[in-house]
């Protein structure tokens, strides 16, 4: 069973004169242990995407399910239930909390899922020692750069037994060899069962990725496996 199913998703702005089509009848499915990427010019519907697979939106009609459950027949408070247990989200603008350390910041999911808070902060340690930052649990964000916020945004969307990552640009505030750390981690995640869809504007990240599908207008257009590389990415991108 697949861990994310769309089904003729679309999801539609505004009305009349000023409707816009954000995706138009969208389907795709991500494997448990698979990696997707995803790839268009802005404004292709790449972020709205990512938030209805999320259940941070709901599409104007179609259907998202994860692992089998309906996104769109839940409550708000089993809708919250889900992201927090099932879904790790690192959004392109972090979220991060400023008046929580790091630690702080990524067992706060846990927290509010009932785990106790010393059994939360071990996982926050251990997922904080995966992204490299071992000794700043304690730093709030207005102390750390941006490539640390970012780690901690990625640490805080894979702690726990997140079967679902979605990352919008989870590479953006980060140096080259940094980004390919977050890539290799992401890739270790896929491998160890759980689904991940990313977006990227990165030929050299979607490369990372088992299949990388392409949006345009709202439409998804292509698919390619990217194991032929970077290279062919580029050729092959509509």
């Amino acid at each position: 069973m697949s861990v994310l199913d769309l089904r003729e998703v679309s999801r539609d702005h505004g009305s009349g004169a000023g409707l816009v089509h954000a995706l138009r009848s969208l389907s795709l499915s991500v494997m448990p242990g698979e990696f997707v990427a995803v790839m268009g010019p802005s404004g292709s519907g790449k972020s709205t995407l990512l938030t209805l697979a999320g259940g941070l939106d709901r599409p104007t009609s179609g259907r998202v399910a994860v692992e089998g459950v309906d996104l769109g027949t839940l409550a708000p408070s089993a809708l919250a239930g889900l992201r927090r247990r099932s879904i790790g989200y690192v959004f392109q603008d972090l979220n991060l909390i400023p008046s929580l350390t790091a630690a702080e910041n990524v067992m706060l999911p846990r927290e509010l899922d009932g785990a106790r808070s010393r059994a939360a902060r071990a996982q926050a340690a251990a997922a904080l020692e995966e992204v490299g930052l071992p000794d700043l649990a304690d730093r709030f964000p207005e102390e750390l750069s941006g490539g640390q916020q970012q780690r901690v945004a990625i640490a805080r969307a894979l702690v726990g037994e997140r079967r679902l990552v979605l990352a919008d640009e989870p590479t953006g505030a980060l140096d080259s060899q940094t980004g390919e750390d977050v890539m290799r981690l992401l890739r270790r995640r896929c491998d160890a069962g759980a689904a991940c869809l990313m977006v990227t504007h990165e030929s050299r990240h979607a490369a990372w990725s088992d299949r990388v599908v392409f949006l345009r207008d709202g439409s998804l257009v292509d698919a390619t496996p990217a194991a032929r590389g970077p290279e062919s990415l580029l050729e092959n991108s509509p």
